[in-house]
């Protein structure tokens, strides 16, 4: 296939790299606004696996996640 599109493509090597980067634009542009937001529904990115609480203002003095500072000294 891109052989043939390569082929296909008018102009020397500069007509033919504006080209290909035109069409890999065009390809990402119908992606992000045709493709993507309707498989965007289908998608699970609100189930979610893990439990706790979403901000660290929302976490209690006491309850770090980080690792415990350890003995001081030599």
């Amino acid at each position: 296939m891109y052989g043939w599109l390569w082929r296909h493509f008018p102009g020397a090597l500069l007509g033919k790299l504006l080209c290909s980067a035109g069409l890999a634009a065009a390809v990402v542009v119908a992606l992000f606004l045709f493709v993507f937001p309707e498989v965007e529904q289908l998608l699970p990115f609100q189930d979610v696996t893990v439990d706790g609480p979403s901000s660290p203002a929302e976490q209690t003095p006491g309850s770090s996640t980080g690792p415990t500072p350890g003995p001081t000294g030599g």
